[in-house]
């Protein structure tokens, strides 16, 4: 069974795939530019942009979770997402941006914003992909699509190790075989991936609000 959703509708909400979280610091950007390699990201008491030409993942299973973490005052936070998961997964064109407001020593507001794959030929690529999603818009294929499924039985590549108390294993989820998504507009929490292979990285820091859309 295929299945094709178009904006407009609740998919692009809350029930959507979408591409990884902003990479907090350069060293970490640059690292993972060069090689293949476990990556973690969040950004602490901030959520997060990211624009993407295409996203093309398989093995496709998403579920509602909650992230937590500190906000930026040290208090603990709390935030429903769905998690969107991959086996692996390609992107082309990404743009992720992070602002952070009322800096001290006068610097006033700073985004963080990184590019890469921007060659259609050397797209970003994922394995064991997961996503913190709060909202997106995007055009979405589905193929071999599974709604209704039970959380606990989403099968690969599952729910996200550490993650399982966050999770109903009774509650709504659902999994293809294959996802493809253009025209990606995504608000996000954090991500966590196997390995993170950003291709023709640039990551820059701008003075005041830049964001990707």
């Amino acid at each position: 069974m295929s299945s094709q959703v178009r904006g407009g509708t609740r998919w692009k909400r809350f029930a959507l795939v979408m591409v990884p979280s902003v990479v907090a610091t350069a060293a970490v950007g640059v690292g993972l530019a060069q090689g293949a390699l476990a990556a973690s990201f969040s950004v602490s008491g901030q959520s997060f942009k990211v624009h993407a030409d295409k996203l093309v993942g398989h093995n496709f299973v998403q579920y509602g979770s909650v992230a937590t973490g500190k906000s930026i005052d040290g208090k603990d936070a709390a935030h429903a997402v769905a998690v969107s998961g991959f086996s692996d997964a390609t992107i082309t064109n990404m743009c992720q941006s992070v602002v952070t407001p009322n800096l001290p020593f006068g610097l006033g507001t700073v985004t963080l914003q990184l590019n890469a794959g921007t060659d259609p030929k050397k797209p970003v690529r994922a394995t064991n992909l997961y996503l913190d999603v709060a909202e997106l818009d995007a055009d979405a294929y589905f193929e071999n699509i599974d709604i209704g499924v039970a959380a606990g039985s989403v099968g690969k590549p599952g729910i996200q190790p550490g993650t399982e108390k966050a999770v109903n294993p009774n509650g709504f989820a659902q999994r293809a075989e294959t996802a493809v998504l253009t025209d990606v507009k995504q608000e996000a929490w954090a991500t966590t991936a196997g390995t993170f292979r950003l291709s023709n990285l640039s990551l820059k820091l701008h003075s005041g609000v830049k964001e990707c859309y």
